[in-house]
């Protein structure tokens, strides 16, 4: 994604695929299986012909495969609704024959019957193969379309601003990005082929039965309302349960994958009774929403059925007497016994597929809110380069001592508009700085670096590098200069090696190793079955937090950034590592402008400049032995730290 850096990996608060997966558990309320199998939403879009319509301007592109999918589900079905009628003809051919034995003629014709039957036989063979041709080119549209919607959405992630991720649960970002997509192509692979195949089979099947009979045809569309009067409150029950299950649903693998996550807590606790009551009220509420969805659903085929064969006895019995009477021949009325079979069956299909249709486009409704959103500025059509271009560099980088001078010039920033948080801010981060920030929580310090990294677009003021405006470079240049270590740890599916190079996949083996020297990863490696070849699974569960935390910071170590950001980069390892990591850190910040939050204040009593923050303004700034002789916030924060441990200490003794 564009919101990550070169250096340091992912932005704030970023979780492996894996975890994400994990995540989606929560919104499994709004996708769950459905009466159709697959993942369906439980809810109805909320523009239906707004959003069907654009979902059709989708396959605009491929207009002309879509057009031969029409023509040809138009000459299949066509050639089908000839069938039965063919066959009519080859049966009057058989009654013709057997009266004239009766009288006695020649009796069958069995070379004009074979006619018949090979004639049907192809047309049959043509319909099917016509039919084949044309799921195989809908196939394929499909697949395009959905390719291509895919694509676009994750263009779209790519170019979204971090304040949409800060608003939206990540398992529901996914939930649209994988589960509305797939329902998406799910319904219109099933909808484009047995929609249009229902309806046109309904018209061919209609205009056969009343050029063989209008009176038998007017007889046979009486049951038609009585169909569907009976499919659409079956319906309507049923969807009303497919919900209620939808939502058990939800509930059931929430309670489990919350459950499983904190299965230790758990335990700990002695709540195991509990969650598995919890989990047998769920259970049992499922299954009984599952029964009746099931049930009710299940009651549209035996119903259409009676129906079916209450319009094939009056048919039957209308259809004899007018045999009797010379008006049909027998073949025609085999023949429209079997049209009055075939009218039925689409009907139901095409009352069945409003469920899916509805799902598939408030799925497509989804998908299309995140394509809507709106997307960070774009990079400056006349960027300038930095001083420094941003090219992926080998072995060696010459960097000039005078490079990294960061500058706020009047800053001012909220996340919300009636919550100012940053207001007026100015400061200047000299070239080779270390520049430490403290503060209490929520003073606006993690948020001072996002602006750095043009995470969040500035309000008022700018911010400079090395005197050029941030905004007036590409996000790539400017975040291909920085380095970012976070409190949180981001690792990914591979192996130690190829996370260790993730920010510099160019680098060679021995600057890989000189890294993990550097940073203390070499020490532990050596106790893993495959050293640097060790597979990571997910979010690295098999090494301890100190160890992961040690992998991020050779990362960034290895990436050789001109600008270092460390947010409470060394939280997670023990006492005796931080030390050695501080001495690693000053090695690394050697020539580079650095900024570092951080709460544990011991850690940056070697700062060259503190800023202590409050309410996201500057009020105290130095050193660390000038801030305390002023006996301010930091003072406070100082003493707050250090005295408390002092006096307990003291208490024990």
């Amino acid at each position: 994604m564009s919101e990550q850096n070169n250096a340091g990996g992912p932005q704030a608060g970023q979780k492996s695929p894996k975890g994400q997966l994990q995540v989606t558990e929560r919104v499994v309320r709004q996708h769950g299986p459905g009466p159709m199998g697959g993942g369906m939403v439980g809810q109805k879009a909320h523009d239906f012909r707004a959003s069907s319509r654009r979902l059709v301007r989708r396959l605009m592109p491929q207009r002309n495969a879509v057009l031969g999918v029409v023509g040809l589900a138009i000459v299949s079905v066509f050639l089908m609704s000839l069938g039965p009628r063919l066959l009519g003809h080859a049966t009057n051919v058989i009654v013709d024959g057997w009266l004239s034995m009766q009288g006695g003629g020649p009796g069958i014709d069995f070379t004009e019957l074979a006619h018949k039957l090979e004639l049907v036989f192809a047309v049959y063979v043509l319909g099917s193969v016509l039919s084949a041709a044309q799921g195989w080119l809908l196939n394929g549209v499909v697949q395009r379309t959905v390719w291509q919607l895919r694509a676009d959405v994750e263009d779209k992630v790519n170019r979204l601003p971090l304040e949409y991720f800060d608003r939206q649960p990540r398992g529901e970002l996914l939930s649209r990005v994988t589960n509305d997509i797939d329902n998406v192509s799910q319904t219109l692979q099933q909808t484009m082929s047995q929609l249009l195949t229902s309806l046109l089979t309904v018209v061919f099947v209609l205009v056969q039965m009343f050029w063989i009979s209008p009176l038998l045809a007017l007889v046979a569309l009486v049951c038609v309302p009585i169909a569907m009067l009976v499919t659409g409150n079956v319906m309507k029950r049923s969807q009303g349960q497919f919900i209620a299950q939808w939502r058990r649903t939800g509930a059931l693998n929430a309670h489990i994958e919350e459950t499983f996550s904190g299965h230790d807590l758990v335990t700990v606790f002695g709540r195991q009774d509990d969650v598995e009551e919890t989990f047998r009220e769920q259970n049992e509420g499922l299954y009984e929403a599952s029964f009746k969805a099931q049930f009710v659903s299940g009651l549209i085929m035996p119903l259409m059925m009676f129906v079916g064969n209450l319009q094939f006895v009056i048919v039957a019995v209308v259809g004899g007497l007018r045999v009797s009477s010379g008006h049909i021949t027998v073949g025609d009325l085999q023949a429209f016994i079997q049209y009055s079979r075939q009218f039925t069956q689409p009907l139901t299909t095409v009352a069945s597929m409003a469920n899916l249709l509805q799902s598939g486009v408030a799925s497509a409704e989804r998908v299309f809110e995140l394509l809507d959103a709106e997307e960070q500025l774009s990079d400056a059509k006349v960027a300038v380069e930095s001083p420094r271009p941003a090219e992926r560099l080998g072995t060696t980088r010459a960097r000039s001592a005078a490079e990294g001078e960061v500058r706020f010039e009047h800053v001012s920033f909220r996340y919300d508009e009636d919550k100012p948080l940053i207001e007026d801010l100015s400061l200047v981060a000299s070239p080779g700085q270390t520049v430490a920030i403290v503060g209490p929580t929520g003073a606006g310090k993690t948020t001072l670096v996002n602006l750095i990294m043009r995470f969040y677009e500035l309000r008022a003021g700018r911010i400079t590098l090395d005197g050029v405006d941030i905004t007036a470079m590409p996000r790539a240049a400017l975040r291909s200069r920085i380095g970012m270590v976070l409190q949180d740890t981001w690792l990914f599916e591979g192996t130690i090696r190829d996370n260790i190079t993730y920010g510099r996949p160019d680098a060679t083996e021995e600057e890989m190793l000189a890294a993990a020297r550097a940073t203390f990863v070499d020490r532990f490696v050596h106790s893993l079955p495959a050293g640097y070849d060790t597979m990571i699974e997910g979010d690295g569960g098999q090494l301890s937090a100190g160890e992961r935390q040690l992998l991020t910071i050779a990362r960034a170590f290895l990436a050789q950034p001109d600008l270092l950001i460390l947010d409470e980069a060394t939280s997670s390892v023990d006492t005796r590592t931080e030390l050695l990591l501080q001495q690693a850190m000053a090695a690394l910040r050697t020539d580079r402008t650095s900024f570092v939050i951080a709460h544990r204040l011991s850690t940056i009593r070697d700062a060259d400049l503190i800023l202590v923050m409050e309410d996201g303004a500057i009020v105290e700034q130095g050193d660390h032995d000038s801030l305390l002789a002023v006996g301010g916030a930091y003072a406070r924060l100082y003493q707050s730290q250090f005295a408390g441990a002092v006096a307990s200490e003291e208490e024990v003794a």
